[in-house]
């Protein structure tokens, strides 16, 4: 029986027996006082024997006798699918124990103590699971597709995370929209787009992954001349890799699991929206290099997706050179955005498998409307519904408000939907329990 010891900044800690000769590599990256460090460990199955080991020891770590029969914790790539957990609540119910959450710091990975017992280390290996690991696995071993639904603030996130979506997406017209109140014409900064995803990723990192979008990076821009002899078209902008590099990174402190980043001029807009503007294949790539290398240098699994929105001005078969090339040069998954047909969504998936493709639906935008169903059929692993919560909220604000102006009431009376509801939704319970295992009484009685 060989011992794993994993050192972090706060102590040695020492994983499971396995036994000897036993295939085992971790994967996971903690923040240490000299910065983030990279460690591997792989955890597999493991069967206890019917007795411990003689002269074993407590003061050697946890002892195979102290695990349920069979329990898996973490794995890597090369681990069967049937082995993985694709969330870690499905962790926690495969090994027997409640997954009780770590603090995070924002880099996708945990600062974990030394545990004292079996349970504890099993505990840890579930709540360290980043959304970013979940999500990697989830593409990578499982063939489901991930349904998304269209979040832009904290209680669309909310109310996503409490009818049982696992995933969900942050959209930047959403985000515009609630944060600015303005269009989706690229107004929004990446400052204003990281703190609505800082916040809302982080709402429960634990048993939830948010995809984000990127749009073209953000910040500064450089200009593109155009080419002769065509003096009088309005040159392309683009932004340089220096600033797509920190926001990807900033993305990654943000708990981000994945994010799409695109094709379109700086002064974008919508993907459903008529004129837009793509820049040159090379500086499409460039983008998709800068951001696949700061990734890779922040040892950080969040899932870079490559979009494209030249369907409009260049074409399907521009958009799927251009995609072809992002995965080269090393996206995680691919985005064609704005299909002019079912028949051309399929034909993508085809032409690029297995490669994983992800699909955007707006209802009544430019796209045909294609079911989960069919997206499912076709072979797509991503589904995004961007105007999810966007619209519905906004047929059913304007109809209160309208209510409110000429009948002089919301018609939400009788609805049971009241503060308690609302709250309730936004973490409540939660929030008193904290202070009350504190020892505080601040809150005493709000949770009946």
């Amino acid at each position: 029986m060989s011992f794993l010891t994993l050192t972090t900044n706060m102590a040695p800690m020492k994983a499971v027996g396995f036994p000897s000769g036993t295939d085992t590599t971790v994967d996971s990256t903690v923040k240490s006082s000299e910065g983030v460090q990279r460690l591997s460990f792989t955890t597999v199955p493991v069967t206890p024997p019917a007795s411990p080991p003689n002269g074993s020891s407590d003061s050697e770590g946890p002892r195979s006798d102290d695990l349920p029969s069979t329990t898996t914790l973490l794995v890597d790539e090369a681990v069967p699918q049937d082995v993985l957990p694709t969330s870690a609540t499905q962790l926690a119910d495969k090994s027997g124990y409640e997954a009780t959450p770590a603090a995070t710091d924002g880099y996708q990975g945990t600062t974990q103590t030394s545990p004292t017992h079996a349970e504890t280390l099993l505990s840890s290996a579930a709540s360290s699971l980043s959304p970013a690991t979940r999500l990697k696995h989830k593409l990578q071993h499982t063939d489901e597709l991930i349904v998304c639904p269209g979040v832009y603030d904290g209680l669309s996130a909310r109310i996503a995370q409490s009818v049982g979506f696992e995933t969900l997406y942050m959209t930047g017209a959403g985000s515009t929209a609630s944060m600015l109140g303005m269009a989706d014409l690229g107004i929004a900064t990446r400052d204003d787009m990281v703190r609505n995803a800082d916040m809302i990723a982080n709402l429960d990192p634990h048993h939830h992954e948010m995809i984000a979008d990127m749009d073209t990076g953000y910040g500064g821009k450089s200009i593109i001349p155009p080419p002769p002899p065509t003096y009088l078209r309005a040159p392309l902008t683009t932004l340089g890799p220096v600033t797509i590099t920190q926001t990807v990174k900033q993305y990654i402190r943000a708990n981000v699991a994945a994010f799409h980043i695109e094709d379109q001029v700086l002064t974008k807009r919508c993907g459903h929206l008529s004129g837009k503007k793509v820049v040159s294949n090379d500086v499409y790539i460039s983008r998709i290099r800068a951001a696949r290398a700061a990734i890779d240098s922040e040892h950080a699994d969040i899932q870079l997706i490559a979009r494209t929105d030249a369907n409009q001005q260049l074409g399907y078969d521009e958009c799927i050179k251009r995609l072809r090339a992002a995965r080269e040069v090393g996206a995680d998954v691919g985005l064609l955005e704005g299909f002019k047909s079912k028949e051309e969504a399929a034909r993508a998936v085809k032409e690029l498998a297995p490669w994983p493709l992800l699909l955007n639906i707006v209802e009544n935008g430019h796209s045909p409307l294609i079911t989960v169903d069919e997206a499912r059929e076709m072979g797509f692993r991503i589904m995004i519904f961007s105007f999810a919560g966007l619209a519905p909220a906004y047929m059913a604000i304007t109809a209160a408000y309208e209510k409110l102006r000429h009948q002089g009431i919301t018609g939400v009376q009788g609805s049971g939907i009241g503060p308690k509801v609302l709250f309730d939704c936004c973490g409540l319970k939660e929030a008193v329990a904290v202070d009350e295992n504190a020892g505080g009484e601040d809150y005493k009685g709000l949770s009946n």
